[in-house]
């Protein structure tokens, strides 16, 4: 009898979870990991934060491979570049082609770049992004006391940079359309309070701009805003977003609009039909979560990854033994979204979904905004999400009271 292969394509954090979860499911044939990155899995939310101010060593920040996952075989520097559901293959960039009884998506995201004139996109070029530990390597080496820096976006990840650039006595600027940094998932009072601790640490905001043009030839000397402000520039970090990696699924009939569509057993959708013996997990997988609603939602937060990969290793583990199969995909499963941020020696922590919340339903819920607090995110009556400014014994109390209100008994 031929052996079984899983091909799992990606070989960041989901992809070893689910590496190990299909052992843990009782798989025993071969279990084939490819990326794209050069680097065996290691852990991304430092990169903006604690790592970018120190050491940057993948031996400090690989993950353990499980004793039980120690035979899976990794394949690092390879990009698949196609894959055939039907045929139950993938192509790799150089023609080689891979055939698996079962597939992971887990290729997760690539940030975001600006498409206007300017140097080139690149960390020579002065311009940079932070996705990747390469990415993070090359940032570092920039961020030397005095440099000029501009930070373009102000989410978390810019402003996790903005201020450890700041520790490291670089000059900051932060420019973002919106109307404060971090508005979007905290809301204006909380943002707002954010913002200014990050100016009374030396960041100069600049919202509600956009930009305009990168001024230099092989290196960005400088920014041109919206309004006309011209910032001088030694490093722009382009903290804008992501976009989902997830070209090498097309013209296999998925939904693909924002990361790969799937049901709860994370099955993706063909016109609605879960496609068996496939899997998304991590940033790349938008799925149901009745946690909160039956809406599909893609969620960036440090935790997917490890949950995702464990339901999807569950599911695929029991497709290919067909033991149990409408059992596993049919059991209820919901998680709760979490995330942390450092910004100097603040340390934000959330639970749940905050960015759902009503416009008049965010409301301090223990402490005070200008110190420590608890901020709640409410939706109608149901607590749909919480943010600890401080507090991280208090915040983590509320945890299992977000998101309630629509899962059944």
């Amino acid at each position: 009898m031929t052996s079984q292969r899983a091909l799992v394509v990606g070989a960041g954090l989901g992809g070893l979870r689910t590496a190990e979860a299909l052992r843990t499911g009782g798989f025993t044939g071969e279990v084939l990991v490819v990326g794209d990155e050069d680097w065996a899995p290691y852990n991304r939310p430092p990169l903006s934060k604690e790592a970018l101010a120190g050491e940057l060593a993948h031996d400090k920040l690989a993950f353990r491979v499980r004793s039980n996952a120690a035979d899976v075989v990794w394949r690092h520097g390879v990009r698949v570049d196609h894959a055939d559901l039907d045929g139950r293959a993938v192509t790799l960039a150089d023609g080689e082609r891979l055939t698996y009884d079962v597939l992971v998506a887990a290729t997760g995201v690539s940030a975001r770049r600006l498409p206007i004139p300017g140097p080139p996109a690149t960390a020579a070029g002065g311009r940079h992004v932070i996705r990747m530990l390469d990415d993070a390597i090359g940032l570092r080496a920039a961020l030397v006391p005095g440099a000029k820096v501009v930070v373009l976006g102000a989410g978390f990840i810019g402003c996790e940079v903005a201020a450890t650039a700041r520790k490291l006595g670089c000059e900051v600027h932060s420019v973002a359309i919106d109307a404060y940094p971090m508005v979007r998932p905290l809301g204006v009072d909380l943002a707002s309070e954010l913002q200014r601790r990050h100016e009374a640490q030396g960041v100069v905001f600049h919202l509600g701009v956009g930009v305009s043009e990168f001024v230099g030839d092989e290196h960005v000397t400088g920014v041109v805003l919206s309004d006309g402000t011209r910032l001088d520039a030694d490093v722009v970090l382009e903290a804008l977003g992501s976009r989902c990696n997830v070209e090498w699924l097309e013209g296999n009939g998925l939904d693909l609009t924002d990361g790969v569509l799937t049901d709860t057993a994370l099955r993706p959708l063909r016109d609605g039909v879960p496609v068996d013996g496939v899997a998304a997990v991590g940033d790349v997988v938008r799925f149901p979560n009745r946690r909160f609603d039956d809406r599909a939602w893609r969620v960036e937060h440090w935790n997917i990854p490890t949950d995702s990969g464990r339901r999807a290793g569950a599911v695929l583990s029991a497709w290919l033994a067909a033991d149990g199969y409408d059992e596993v995909t049919t059991a209820d499963w919901t998680l709760l979204p979490a995330f942390w941020s450092d910004q100097y020696d603040t340390r934000l922590q959330s639970y749940g979904m905050p960015g759902l919340a009503d416009a008049d339903g965010i409301r301090v819920l223990e402490g005070s905004l200008d110190d420590e607090c608890v901020v709640g995110y409410h939706r109608g009556d149901d607590l749909v999400g919480v943010v600890g400014v401080g507090m991280l014994r208090v915040v983590n109390g509320y945890r299992d009271r977000v998101g309630r209100g629509l899962v059944g008994p």
